[in-house]
């Protein structure tokens, strides 16, 4: 079968959606199939070997020009290649291109207006490359930002479109008005041009099901796997050491490292407890230095700041070593998490984790039984979840194997692929027609 898998790069981020496509793109192929994984906007960045095609359709510059200046939209198609080039856009990238939501509103909602959008000629210029030269047999949208492709697609195509739902809700809940419900109301009027939907979890099916109007059949749940080459059970020192609590995620707000600093300030206070140490790895954005050095300065001022780390953005190898060197991990992320990757590679190491109860993490912690959770947003209920955790290493350190046990039975590459590609089969092999989207 011949797949084409069109993923939004993220400006030169690791991201949990380029993480997840390439893995699902590489594990397609290992199963024998032809996967084209064509990254949009700006080329992926991923810790794993890159599967991805080296141009870029949808290039930032291109949309970016076509949306402020007229005269792009009229322009050659050789001019656009030359401003497509890979190492152009990270260039830019590197330089700061936005990604922030109060700043890109009327492009957000230009692109999922498709052809009858500012950006129509790149829609040309996509159905005409798979119609003439590629041919496939199913074309995967790896987020539905990506839906306005998605009709003319199937109008010359013919073929299956499958797209991931991947946090979109918070991208767009970040629109200003009117850009905000102009998006939504779009999002919603093109649900129907997309064949079948895939979510990673239940809560996020039935959410976005909610969100864009789309009939429950309509969304099949499939969680994403790992490849679990290097991952590996760390080994407890027998003598007793500080205890390490991680933090892997993006340093910014919406992912709560302030609430894990003011919750270890207080657990720092505690002399029943041993030694702590608390160490973050993950992206710093330029625009979000500032709020790591506000979190140092919480650290700083109750004097626990020596027994901070951050160690930056992790290749794979590193980031198995940082997790394997933490005795308990917490993300309590503000907003309600829709993937939690971080979260599935800490269980691959036998890490247990502690987390908030929203999103898919109390669905994730039902069906692993590798972690605890405590109250969104509560320094204090964050602080107790982790200081009943140290008392009882035992427990918390059998937590980290149940975890373990479930990634290798439930959550491998190998085994989201062939879900991904029962579903690809059964679309094929029906009639191709799009879902009904009033829920």
């Amino acid at each position: 079968m011949r797949i084409v898998y069109l993923a939004a790069g993220a400006g030169g981020m690791f991201c949990g959606s380029c993480l997840h496509d390439n893995t699902l793109a590489a594990a397609l192929s290992k199963l024998g199939e032809d996967v084209l994984l064509v990254p949009t906007y700006t080329p992926i960045r991923t810790d794993e070997v890159d599967v991805s095609e080296r141009r870029v359709m949808f290039g930032g510059i291109n949309v970016y020009l076509q949306q402020k200046l007229s005269i792009f939209r009229r322009t050659p198609w050789f001019i656009d290649w030359l401003l497509d080039r890979p190492g152009l856009i990270d260039w830019l990238a590197s330089r700061g291109m936005s990604t922030e939501a109060t700043e890109l509103g009327d492009i957000t909602v230009s692109m999922l207006s498709g052809e009858e959008g500012n950006q129509r000629k790149e829609v040309a210029k996509l159905v005409h490359w798979l119609k003439h030269e590629i041919q496939p047999d199913v074309v995967h949208l790896s987020n539905a930002m990506l839906i306005g492709m998605a009709r003319e697609i199937h109008r010359e195509l013919k073929v299956p479109i499958v797209c991931t739902l991947s946090g979109e809700d918070i991208f767009l809940d970040k629109l200003l008005s009117p850009w905000r419900e102009q998006a939504q109301r779009v999002l919603r009027e093109r649900a129907g041009d997309v064949t079948a939907y895939v979510a990673l979890n239940r809560y996020y099916a039935q959410h976005m099901g909610q969100y864009m109007n789309i009939a429950p059949e309509h969304i099949h749940v499939i969680p994403h796997g790992l490849k679990l080459d290097g991952h590996s059970e760390k080994v407890r020192p027998q003598a007793q050491r500080e205890i390490v609590i991680g933090y892997m995620a993006r340093i910014c707000p919406d992912k709560g490292l302030h609430h894990l600093a003011d919750a270890f300030v207080l657990l720092a206070q505690d002399k029943s407890l041993p030694p702590l140490v608390l160490r973050a790895a993950g992206y710093l954005g330029k625009g979000e230095r500032k709020y790591l050095e506000q979190v140092q300065a919480t650290l700083r001022n109750a004097g626990v700041h020596d027994h901070f780390q951050y160690l930056g953005e992790l290749d794979r190898a590193e980031k198995i070593a940082f997790l394997q060197s933490l005795d308990i991990m917490s993300v309590p992320t503000v907003y309600h998490e829709s993937k939690g990757l971080s979260i599935l590679e800490a269980w691959a190491n036998a890490t247990p984790v502690a987390l908030p109860e929203h999103g898919t993490f109390p669905e994730l912690i039902a069906d692993t039984g590798g972690g605890v959770l405590h109250t969104p947003e509560d320094p204090a209920a964050i602080a107790a979840a982790l200081r009943s955790m140290i008392l009882d290493l035992p427990a918390t350190d059998e937590m980290g194997r149940r975890g373990r046990s479930a990634i290798y039975d439930r959550y491998s590459d190998e085994v989201m692929a062939r879900r991904t590609l029962d579903l690809y089969r059964q679309l094929v092999g029906g009639e191709c027609r799009t879902p009904a989207a009033a829920l």
